[in-house]
């Protein structure tokens, strides 16, 4: 039980662990965890298919957690931290965009439903032609352009 008492000493004079907390410093403990948790995100996908994957909640995470530390460094008016921060969130806004302007351009096979690169022929799985006309909707086939695939 004296392990119970000792965890008194991590609560001292307003400081938890020696750091005086207040919301800003919450703040950048968030976007910290934020950022952290994309690499758990393309670690998770990676493993799950076997070969390397970025997959597109990773840079949201990015975006989103580069943001929110560059607001806390522009409070902390730390100018290290904040040059370390200003303009990384572009490359990830870049790859959100090139992300959406891929799915958009995917086409669905109209025999298997499965969806490739706009520039297939072939569909890999089951050899069915693929049509950009058909997947836009010129065929009675009912297959659309992959949304979230």
């Amino acid at each position: 039980m004296d392990w119970l008492a000792g965890l008194g000493l991590m609560w001292i004079e307003g400081r938890f662990l020696g750091i005086e907390w207040h919301a800003w410093k919450v703040v950048g403990w968030v976007g910290n965890a934020i950022f952290f948790s994309r690499f758990v995100v393309q670690w998770y996908a990676t493993e799950r298919l076997r070969r390397v994957v970025i997959p597109q909640a990773f840079w949201w995470l990015s975006l989103i957690g580069s943001l929110i530390l560059l607001s806390y460094a522009i409070q902390r008016r730390d100018s290290v931290f904040i040059a370390g921060q200003a303009f990384s969130w572009i490359p990830y806004l870049r790859n959100l965009w090139i992300h959406r302007r891929n799915k958009s351009s995917q086409l669905t096979c109209p025999a298997c439903s499965r969806v490739s690169p706009s520039d297939y022929r072939h569909c890999p799985k089951c050899g069915q032609v693929l049509s950009e006309a058909s997947d836009k909707g010129g065929s009675d086939t009912g297959s659309v352009l992959a949304k979230g695939h």
